[in-house]
């Protein structure tokens, strides 16, 4: 892969359902490198997408043979397909990751997703998550801005440290906090009118979690 290649981002398409695919359309680049994972070939109509890479065991979806790579793994693995989707591409060089279709459904499946967002983010990579309702990311030291143009947004505690958390310009402030993964009372924050709330972690990581209306 080219250094012009690594400058795109890379969307891994999860088998999840997905009911408002025009959200998820209007998150998507024109130079984006799309990489379904097993049944997330299902969503190729309507996403609008050809696929760049097709990774799976194909236990849910029938491999569709098409002239696009395809890496075919093992039924029995220690990863799932989205999991080795995206450490293909890793190792492929790219720097910003998408995913999509990978929340919904098994509650194991979407929290080992989830957790995708860490292990990327302990790499220094850039990734994000949507879904129907919501776009997801992890915020750290580094602060976060959050638009008005979301419903509700929500820091939840998934990495097990999460203290001298900030939260400016929202209708429930916060400032040098804790929250722990016992007491998860950072839901349903609301970013003040006309105004853009910041957040930030001073010590771990929490997953932010953006309401669309």
């Amino acid at each position: 892969m080219t250094g012009v290649e690594n400058l795109r981002r890379c969307v891994v398409i999860g088998g999840a359902d997905i009911g408002r695919y025009d959200h998820i359309r209007a998150c998507l680049r024109a130079d984006d490198f799309y990489v379904c994972c097993d049944s997330g070939l299902k969503h190729r109509e309507g996403l609008g997408i050809v696929p760049d890479l097709i990774v799976g065991d194909f236990d849910s979806y029938e491999n569709p043979h098409l002239e696009t790579e395809t890496i075919v793994l093992p039924c029995e693995k220690d990863d799932t397909d989205t999991v080795f989707a995206v450490k293909e591409a890793l190792a492929r060089g790219f720097q910003e990751f998408l995913l999509v279709g990978v929340i919904g459904g098994r509650l194991d499946h979407t929290l080992g997703n989830v957790s995708l967002l860490l292990m990327l983010h302990a790499q220094g990579k850039t990734a994000a998550a949507v879904d129907d309702y919501s776009e997801l990311e992890i915020v750290s030291e580094l602060p976060v801005q959050i638009s008005g143009r979301y419903a509700f947004f929500s820091l939840l505690n998934i990495s097990g440290t999460a203290q001298g958390i900030t939260i400016r310009n929202a209708k429930y402030p916060l400032e040098d906090a804790e929250i722990t993964c016992e007491y998860q009372y950072g839901i349903s924050n609301e970013t003040l009118p006309g105004r853009i709330a910041e957040v930030s972690v001073r010590r771990g990581r929490l997953l932010l979690v953006k309401v669309l209306p």
